[in-house]
């Protein structure tokens, strides 16, 4: 093997050299070879022994079946570090309820269907395969065995249409661009695909029938990035209609008429949402219809039953609720008299029926005598100084076994190092694991290991972090953004509202192509009142800005007078606004703060210990944080993500930094419970370094309280987490460097003025998923930073949304739901007054729920009982006011019910909506208003927009559609105005930072409007770029060039994503290459009109202004004949027809005016 590929393998499988050391483990070689087994193995050693029996045996796969989907995940994960993530695959369960009918995700379904091609063939299967009971009762779609992946290559001769045709049977869905999972898209010789297992879209560029071009691209910007040797495109659908399922469905129309809708789509082939849900119905409970995974296990395999028993009670649990589930549902759809409906899940006892493979089972302790054991022993538990530990490691040391410290990251891998060494052990690091953590000795990895063991037998210990620090961790790789923020045109549709700089409000009329002196260009069509209408040349298309502002503006007048007037208006309101916000920030810009030292070793130690991978936005939220603390200027940084997009990771870093320099560090937050969450998470991450940690709130007793503002007040405590108790007038810092202020929204004006009182020279990191209209002004008028968090973690699944009238059988079947999936329910009732009574109606409705009460009149005592007793499973429902918004982080509740919806604020709905569905598990959010009660035109708005706003990372839209139905008001005061509603809010923004930068003398250069009229056929084809909203974009972006590699990238992106350019859309780079230099030389105008002279060129270009000096006029007349300098700022240069114009005027303005000069 090469040394690249050895590296390569090491970094992936740190671990690998252990698990062949078990050859001489005498359970195993008591089993080895024999088709029935019984092993015992304590639950720490249980993945090295099932790495080292795929690594000893000759069969593969080694299928292995766990209780639960978490145990799946977790020994997964363990065998990755000993066998590489390439040879471990886990079987996912589907995330949805039977009968629902709601899709599992297409990552799912491709990750099941790629299992299943995996089992037909040993050669191209994983070494081992991890399936929890729920994935195995579970019966498998028909004809699934069949399943081929569709694999490109480059240079493979592919029949386009065909290739089309095939994935869209495959489940694809065709849009015009690729952004999820599960889509294709074709522009002409170009098909882009996201494939339901990969992380991110491939482009295929055809030549022909031959793949020219295989390459992965970005979703933000569609353009392509690296060449890809191979694509291998599941399908990412499970239930394919093939002509044996539309038959089936045909029939079921006649016997099973309730369900008619279904079936007859079915029947025609359609795929839509929710199919799967009938699987049960179309693949019959016959001999060779019913399929299970074990089905597909060949005789070369080998089966590993792990917890036999704990199985058996988890299939039949699972049986037993869609029984329940069938019951109740049966009656609703007149299915069925009896309640029973076919089911999707089959008897345990059905599982191995029909396979030829050796089955093993695998217990925790030997049930009896005669059983193989793997002796194994855990670690001494890692509490106070940790010298039990550490004496442990001597005497084995001393024993002569192999020791292996498995840290998470490479700065842990240092720390432990370090700790080990003051106590006086040593070992070799080898952050790259390899053959050499088999020597005997000492050894410190890298490996991200869930729990460590001691293996008796063979002499070897390996020791994880976890078991070093007490703390067990979840591991999630970033997946990949969405989209960076929302294109500047992607709502712009005909009809919507726009605004022009100088006419004002318009109605966009869409692109409209028009040949005006013999040359197509396209035009925006903007209509005003009065069947006034405006073509807007695409090149002057920055003029155009989206209105947001109210729901339907009128219409200016053409011309510009009413408008000019309801700007000015406008414009003086904003010079006061902008006068009040300038002396409320002058102090901040001008007040001297402490620019904080670079980052420390310890710095990127502490970071490195984060247990995720980061995303790209909150690696660059964190590097703006720490450059706004490095600068003099104190800090005021908005931080707006999505709940659960890692907010709390950025202020960690950021107060971790201030401590490093000495400085103290206020974390404020809006409720107890999430103080307290927070000082469990902060105290965590800090336990390894001598920072000092406390939480001030109503929780403390008296006493307490004032050991905590002692403390403060002396410099003892670096960091404290508190609710507006730390605003009171008794609490005083020593060195108060950073004040983070977590929930913004929900701090009140008199909080805010408290929290003005700081001291000016302080840095402030605000923290937000939902800003109140006045932060988000504030921000996106440049007033304040803005850092984005738009990439959801990996696992997270859009939350799906229910808004409707409040009805009781609702309400018990989304409860009984929740119960049947083994998860918990918030029901959110916001009224005090009467929440015991909701709670005993919510018993009756649902007797087998375990239901408690919590709100914020409570005695703290009662409240935190309750709180922990709930996040311990000890009650189903929690029936609670919206004390739960605030930043309350419970991964077990999956469903959300709020009965008054149409009380609430839109943000304060987004909130609570992100507080279920934070464990990967399919969540759901049931907002009811009343039945008999009229809504009001505000409320209908925020219960249609929370209903659209489902995609993970919506909160800055919600934020900005907030700020539309409400407006910011004054931004400093609580009065509501029109203001953004007469102007639209971009130009308003503008204005105000106009208005801001002329207070503070800063005269920014007038925007000058360049005008280029040249006869040639430029515009961008509808067969090129079929969408209008990317034309407008692509437009918008020509107007904005500044230089030739601009109009290059441009051009490279349109070859990219739309292919060859034709000559209609090369005419219009060519122009903007003209646009570039005249940016660079200061010419506004160039009009192109017939020559008056007679037998020169047929054409003169008018260029102005052009300041020549006398040396280049001699210059002008030497190299261009019949060209003349008029008025000390006009040239008139003579060209040629067509395209050649182009080349002769890029030439003139090299020869006029030089790069150089």
């Amino acid at each position: 093997m090469t040394d690249v590929a050895e590296s390569r393998v090491a970094a992936v499988a740190p671990l690998r050299s252990l698990p062949g050391l078990l050859r001489e483990e005498p359970a195993l070689l008591g089993t080895l070879g024999r088709s029935s087994a019984t092993l015992a193995v304590p639950e720490p050693a249980r993945a090295v022994t099932i790495a080292a029996i795929a690594t000893l045996s000759k069969r593969s796969p080694i299928v292995v079946a766990v209780p639960t989907s978490a145990d799946a995940e977790r020994l997964a994960g363990d065998l990755a570090c000993f066998l590489g993530a390439d040879e471990v695959d886990v079987f996912p369960a589907w995330e949805t309820l039977p009968f629902e009918r709601v899709s599992p995700s297409v990552e799912t379904m491709g990750r099941r269907m790629r299992t299943m091609w995996h089992l037909r063939d040993p050669e191209r299967s994983p070494k081992v395969l991890v399936a929890p009971a729920r994935a195995l009762v579970q019966r498998l779609g028909p004809h699934v065995e069949d399943v081929e992946p569709i694999v490109i290559t480059p240079g493979a001769i592919v029949d386009q249409a065909d290739l089309v045709e095939r994935l869209v049977e495959a489940g694809y869905r065709r849009e015009y661009q690729v952004e999820h999972r599960g889509e294709i898209a074709v522009r002409g010789s170009i098909v882009d695909v996201f494939p339901s297992t990969a992380d991110g879209p491939v482009r295929i560029d055809l030549w022909g029938d031959e793949v020219e071009r295989l390459t992965d691209f970005s979703v933000n910007d569609q353009r392509s990035d690296n060449d890809v040797e191979r694509v291998e495109i599941f399908p990412c659908r499970e239930l394919m209609t093939t002509d044996d399922v539309r038959e089936r469905a045909e029939a079921l129309i006649e016997s099973e008429p309730w369900g008619r809708d279904q079936w007859e789509k079915l029947a025609d082939g359609q795929s839509f949402d929710g199919m799967e849900s009938w699987l049960p119905w179309l693949t019959g409970d016959g001999a060779t219809t019913a399929h299970v995974l074990f089905d597909l296990v060949g005789p070369e395999s080998q089966v590993i039953l792990v917890d036999p028993r704990r199985m058996r009670d988890r299939a039949a649990d699972i049986i037993a609720e869609e029984v329940d589930l069938a019951r109740t549902l049966s009656g609703t759809w007149g299915a069925s008299d009896d309640g029973v409906l076919p089911r999707l899940h089959l008897d345990f006892e059905r599982l191995l029926t029909r396979t030829t493979a050796p089955t093993w089972t695998m217990t925790t302790a030997p049930e009896g005598p005669g059983i193989e054991t793997v002796a194994a022993a855990a670690w001494f538990q890692a509490s106070g100084d940790g010298s039990r530990l550490v004496n442990q490691l001597r005497d084995l040391s001393a024993s002569g076994y192999r020791i292996v410290v498995a840290a998470e990251g490479a700065g842990s891998a240092e720390r432990v190092d370090r700790l080990l060494n003051e106590q006086g052990v040593s070992y070799r690091l080898r952050p790259d694991g390899g053959a050499a953590l088999a020597e005997l000795g000492g050894h410190i990895t890298v490996a991200a290991l869930n729990r460590g063991f001691i293996l008796p037998s063979v002499k070897l210990a390996v020791l994880s972090e976890s078991d070093l620090t007490g703390r067990r961790r979840t591991h999630r790789p970033a997946r990949q953004r969405k989209r960076q923020a929302q294109g500047f045109f992607d709502d712009l549709k005909v009809g919507s509202y726009v605004v022009h700089q100088h006419h004002g409000v318009a109605r966009f009329g869409g692109m409209v192509k028009r040949t005006i002196g013999g040359a197509d260009r396209d035009y925006l069509l903007l209509e005003y009142r009065g069947d006034d209408k405006l073509y807007v040349p695409s090149d002057q298309i920055d003029a155009v800005r989206h209105y947001t502002g109210g729901d339907s503006p009128s219409l200016s007048k053409m011309g510009g007078a009413d408008f000019a007037r309801t700007k000015s208006k406008v414009a003086s309101e904003v010079a006061t606004i902008a006068q009040e916000l300038v002396v409320l920030y002058q102090k901040r810009v001008h007040a001297k703060g402490h620019a904080f030292a670079e980052d420390s070793p310890w710095q990127k130690e502490m970071e490195d210990s984060f247990p995720f991978a980061e995303t790209p936005d909150q690696l660059q939220a964190i590097e703006d944080v720490k450059h706004d603390m490095e600068a003099e200027r104190p800090m005021d940084r908005l931080v707006i993500g999505d709940v659960g997009f890692g907010k709390t990771e950025v202020a960690i870093r950021a107060a971790f930094k201030a401590v490093q320099d000495g400085y103290q560090v206020a974390i404020l937050v809006p409720t107890t419970l999430l103080a307290q969450q927070h000082y469990a998470t902060f105290s965590d991450r800090f336990a390894p370094y001598p920072v000092r940690v406390e939480v001030m709130s109503r929780f403390l007793t008296a006493k307490q309280s004032r050991v905590v503002a002692d403390g403060l007040k002396s410099g003892e405590v670096d960091v404290v987490v508190g609710t507006h108790r730390l605003l009171s007038g008794d609490v005083e810092f020593k060195k108060l460097g950073l004040l983070v202020i977590d929930e913004e929204q929900r701090f009140g004006v008199s909080h805010k003025e408290a929290i003005k009182q700081f001291k000016a020279d302080v840095d402030v990191l605000t923290l937000t998923a939902t800003p109140i209209p006045r932060t988000m002004e504030m921000s996106l008028t440049g007033i304040r930073d803005l850092s984005l968090l738009q990439t959801a973690p990996s696992e997270r699944q859009p939350i799906l949304t229910y808004v409707g009238e409040y009805d009781d059988r609702a309400v018990a079947e989304s409860i009984r739901r929740e119960l049947l999936r083994e998860g918990q329910v918030f029901f959110v009732h916001n009224r005090i007054a009467d929440i015991e009574e909701k709670a005993a109606d919510l018993r009756d409705l649902v007797p087998e729920a375990r239901i408690a009460v919590a709100h914020g009149q409570m005695d703290e005592g009662s409240l935190e009982q309750i709180v922990v007793d709930f996040w311990e499973g000890r009650y189903d429902v929690l029936v609670c006011t919206t004390i739960i918004e605030s930043g309350i982080d419970m991964p077990t509740v999956n469903t959300l019910v709020v009965e008054r919806a149409d009380l609430l604020g839109l943000g304060q709905l987004h909130q609570l909506r992100g507080r279920v569905g934070r464990a990967g598990m399919r969540a759901y959010a049931y907002l009811f208003f009343p039945p008999e009660r009229e809504l009001s035109e505000e409320a209908y708005e925020r219960l249609r927009t929370i209903g659209e706003a489902t995609e993970l990372g919506s909160g800055f839209r919600i934020a900005m559609r907030d700020l539309e139905i409400r407006g910011a008001g004054n931004l400093l005061g609580t009065g509501q105005t029109g203001h953004i509603a007469a102007v639209g809010y971009d130009l308003y923004c503008s204005m105000v930072n106009e208005a801001i930068n002329d207070l503070n003398g800063e005269t920014k250069a007038e925007d000058v409007e360049i005008k280029i009229e040249l006869p040639l056929d430029a515009n961008l084809p509808a067969d090129y770029v079929e969408r209008e909203d990317l034309r407008l974009d692509a437009y918008r972006r020509l107007a904005e060039v500044k230089s030739f590699t601009d109009v290059d990238d441009i051009a490279a992106e349109w070859v990219d994503r739309y292919g060859p350019v034709p000559d209609a859309a090369g005419a219009l780079l060519d122009i903007a290459r003209v646009r570039a230099e005249c940016v660079r030389t200061g010419v506004t105008d160039i009009s192109v009109t017939k020559s008056t002279g007679f037998g020169g060129p047929p054409l003169v270009a008018r260029i102005s202004p052009l300041k020549l000096p006398q040396s280049k006029q001699m210059r002008l007349e030497r190299l261009y004949k019949g060209a003349v300098y008029k008025n000390d700022s006009q040239l008139q240069l003579p060209i040629k027809a067509g395209r050649a114009m182009i080349a002769t005027l890029l030439e003139a303005f090299t020869q006029m005016v030089p790069v150089d000069e």
